[in-house]
């Protein structure tokens, strides 16, 4: 086992980025859309927040890493249904082959590319290499080590988490701000007491995938290292920063990671058209913000970032995704209008009218009739979410 290394990282930050994570692509009616790659990396390259020098490629992936938190019958078939050899009705007890995730060619090749980019992105942090790294590509949380849930067919994360515990033996944090809670990366390591998650997400009452109560908070010698804040529907920044701001502090205190891997799915915006929660891009400028600083007070700065879900791939994930890496990178947070370039050249693909500024227009939405009770409620939560860390128990 080799250890991470606590020496001053050689670069503040890398980019883990491949044309080959464009190729994740189960249809072009799907809303599970990588463009959102192309429009976040064109926005940040506008205004001269990334450049070649901090863009990485990523290795590739073998089979050995894959089944770190994948099971063989699993990769194989996904291998012989991306070249034709599996029907919808064979593949469908394994997730492939649904409405959510169909079948597309040479899904293995591109799934696998996924992974390899969240594992570079692992080892430059964890070898020294660079204190942050991102690989916007990844965060596909739903995946389970047989099964395909949710657009994601390879959890990247939990292949990331199992690596850098086998390599590097590190404790590891994974945080969730994705609005669909992140079940696939919690019941991987439920059992495990050297991994923490922190999912805060919708209430699954009405979203997929139903799971993440305050309730499931691990199981045997890890009981109280899984941790979820099920908001209300309809929730707003101010409740949402609260609840995830109070409870990101008190954990990583509690669990003293030695690094915090995050995802940051786009999609508790107002705007998305899957969930229903009320934020605005108010909660993406200070998400990552909140994660850096606690990863430099707890983990000598080491923190990786992946991405998530976000279906408003015009709109919201391009600006979202901005402020991971421009937090990451130490770049001035952007205000103002957004790049006249990127806004021509986008907006004549888009279907619907682009935020022209960094921030949204306010008021965004019509004011939410129940949003005292909203936040009552969401508060309550976050003290019942806690209750196990507070008490010891």
């Amino acid at each position: 086992m080799a250890k991470f290394t606590d020496h001053v990282a050689h670069e503040n930050a890398v980019f883990i980025y491949s044309p080959s994570q464009l190729t994740y692509k189960f249809s072009d009616e799907h809303p599970f859309n990588q463009k959102r790659l192309e429009l976040t990396m064109d926005l940040l390259t506008q205004i001269g927040a990334l450049n070649a020098q901090q863009i990485v490629p990523p290795r590739t992936t073998t089979d050995e890493e894959l089944l770190l938190a994948l099971d063989a019958d699993y990769i194989d078939i996904v291998k012989r249904a991306g070249h034709g050899y599996v029907t919808n009705a064979e593949g469908e007890p394994y997730g492939i082959g649904t409405e959510d995730t169909p079948i597309f060619p040479n899904m293995h090749e591109a799934s696998a590319s996924i992974v390899a980019a969240t594992l570079t992105a692992c080892d430059y942090v964890m070898q020294g290499k660079a204190q942050h790294a991102v690989n916007l590509g990844g965060g596909l949380h739903h995946g389970f080590k047989n099964k395909a849930s949710g657009f994601c067919i390879y959890n990247d994360s939990s292949i990331a988490i199992r690596y850098m515990q086998k390599k590097y033996g590190a404790r590891v944090l994974y945080v969730d701000t994705d609005a669909h809670h992140g079940d696939g990366v919690q019941f991987s390591f439920y059992d495990d007491p050297d991994t923490c998650t922190f999912s805060i997400h919708e209430t699954g009452r009405y979203l997929f995938p139903g799971t993440g109560s305050i309730t499931e908070r691990g199981t045997g010698e890890a009981y109280g290292t899984s941790f979820n804040i099920p908001i209300d529907a309809f929730t707003e920044d101010d409740s949402f920063l609260y609840c995830y701001k109070e409870a990101m502090e008190e954990i990583v205190a509690d669990f003293r990671p030695d690094i915090i891997l995050t995802q940051n799915g786009a999609d508790a915006h107002h705007f998305d058209p899957l969930t229903h929660l009320s934020c605005t891009m108010k909660i993406y400028q200070e998400i990552p913000s909140i994660a850096h600083d606690l990863a430099h007070k707890y983990c000598n700065g080491r923190w990786v970032a992946v991405g998530g879900g976000g279906y408003d791939i015009w709109r919201v994930v391009p600006r979202a995704w901005s402020y991971v890496w421009t937090e990451m990178s130490d770049f001035e947070q952007p205000h103002g209008p957004l790049p006249e370039k990127w806004l021509t050249r986008w907006q004549a693909e888009s279907p619907v009218t682009l935020i022209p500024t960094w921030d949204d227009p306010s008021p965004l939405f019509e004011a939410i009739p129940r949003r005292a009770e909203i936040t009552e409620k969401n508060a309550q939560t976050l003290e019942k979410a806690l209750y196990t860390l507070r008490h010891k128990i």
